[in-house]
């Protein structure tokens, strides 16, 4: 079956977005407003699980968008409690596309001291393995998602207590991951060693927030207290934070991709607005690739920031070329090819007063398959423009993602199978540039750039350098990097 956003097949999507609470009044409904904030982490499914100390654990998990499922005052009666964590989804490991209702998170699970929920962000690059040695021993698989590993290894464990518990099936777990899980108490949080996607620790009123984001911190009006370490495992109560670091030390590589696009513009990473870092992120490319032009614009909305960095720096007018209409729904593109091939034109449309005749900058997040942006292009060239360039604010992306991104498989993504000339011309567009990584580094506040011995962050979609190696994918045949690459 064919997308049903226009967009789907030619953006990169990050995978999941999680919340939890402890200690306030309702707390379903303080989840519902923090996952609809993360709404932009995915947006196939959610759920939600609380614990009320009369009625035990509620959950509820629902296929489509928080609005549409978590704000109607029956559905919050079902899920009382001042404990609750939640999930946004878009397809993980498990049915790409095709997302089952087992495959919602959060996951639940009884054990011998209690029963416990658990919500992952990432990916797990060794779930295959472990599913299969998990299956052996007699467990029994109800989803898809290799978060689900989780959950069995800690029922296998013989930790005292749940933190135990899921700091053993942890230490057995690679690749990526940011985990907001609950007991009848205790809010848990945990980052894997490298912190390649992120989790932040907030204070309401005398209770006590987790998200993947400051901007679902906001929402609630919760104060941001920090961000939780990589390597770091923090058990919350009404009474407080207790923190410790269960794994083996390691150098911190958290995932670029967060700065360009993922991550809302309104939200802090590593202590920086990750608007002011898409903004210079534009300086510098303009920078490194300067075209004579009249106006600047944004492919909307996740080009913005950085087509003002890049105007600013240049001195071009900044300008809204393209118009986003905000109320197209998901679900009001019909699966007929008529429909689906003006899939463009239906979530944007050229301002052709103000581009034609002009010579127009298009500044976008990244270039996928290529086929957005073709049709993006006619678009500019149809309303009249006399040349159209292509700016874009990240480096070619080469190389699938393993942690928690969904990413065609790599003959799909056109940096991949062509040169920048190459895909100039596939494109259609008078020039095309990209930021190089050192340009990304700068931007991110690494002033020297990349250093290759020690990269600051992951950034193996752009250089193919995995920090853990994706021992499922090489097992199916996958292929590496090699040193002559």
């Amino acid at each position: 079956m064919p997308p049903a956003d226009p967009f789907d097949d030619d953006k990169l999507r990050e995978e999941c977005g999680v919340f939890g609470v402890v200690g306030v009044t309702d707390a379903s409904n303080f989840v519902a407003l923090g996952l609809h904030a993360l709404q932009h982490r995915g947006q196939e499914a959610g759920g939600i699980v609380t614990h009320d100390v009369e009625t035990g654990f509620s959950q509820q998990r629902r296929m489509g968008l928080v609005r549409d499922n978590f704000t109607s005052a029956a559905m919050m009666e079902r899920l009382p409690g001042t404990i609750g964590i939640g999930h946004v989804r878009y397809s993980t490991a498990g049915s790409k596309g095709q997302t089952a209702m087992r495959d919602v998170q959060p996951f639940f699970g009884e054990f011998s001291m209690g029963g416990a929920a658990i919500a992952h962000n990432g990916n797990i690059t060794n779930a295959l393995s472990l599913r299969r040695e998990l299956i052996e021993r007699g467990s029994i698989f109800q989803s898809s998602s290799d978060s689900e590993c989780i959950i069995h290894l800690m029922a296998r464990s013989m930790g005292r207590n749940i933190p135990d518990r899921m700091e053993e099936a942890l230490r057995k777990v690679e690749g990526a991951f940011s985990i907001v899980a609950m007991t009848r108490t205790k809010l848990i949080g945990c980052r894997d060693p490298l912190g390649v996607r992120p989790l932040v620790l907030g204070k309401i009123g005398d209770g006590w927030a987790l998200a993947s984001e400051t901007c679902a911190l906001d929402i609630i009006g919760a104060e941001f207290v920090r961000e939780i370490e990589p390597g770091e495992m923090v058990v919350v109560t009404e009474k407080g934070v207790a923190s410790h670091f269960p794994f083996r030390p390691n150098r911190a590589r958290f995932c670029i991709f967060e700065h360009v696009y993922f991550s809302r513009p309104d939200s802090i990473l590593g202590g920086r607005s990750v608007y002011e870092t898409r903004e210079n992120i534009g300086r510098e490319l303009a920078k490194e690739n300067p075209v004579d032009a009249d106006l600047v614009c944004p492919v909307p909305d996740s080009g913005t920031p950085a087509a003002i960095g890049y105007s600013l720096e240049s001195g071009i007018p900044y300008a809204m070329g393209i118009i986003r209409n905000q109320y197209m729904g998901r679900t009001f593109i019909e699966p007929t090819e008529s429909i689906r091939n003006m899939g463009v034109r239906l979530k944007l449309n050229v301002n052709r007063a103000l581009i034609k005749g002009k010579r127009v900058i298009l500044v976008d997040d990244s270039v996928v398959r290529g086929t957005t942006s073709r049709k993006i292009k006619e678009m500019i060239l149809d309303a009249g423009a006399a040349e159209v360039h292509f700016r874009i604010a990240s480096p070619p992306t080469q190389w699938p993602c393993f942690y928690g991104v969904d990413t065609p498989q790599r003959d799909k993504l056109l940096a991949a199978t062509m040169t920048e000339d190459e895909m100039r011309d596939h494109l259609g567009v008078d020039s095309l540039k990209f930021i190089s990584l050192n340009g990304l580094y700068r931007a991110v506040g690494e002033a020297k750039g990349r250093d290759p011995n020690a990269p600051a962050y992951c950034d193996a979609c752009f250089s193919g350098e995995y920090p853990v190696a994706p021992s499922d994918m090489i097992e199916q045949g996958f292929q590496a990097k090699t040193a002559a690459e």
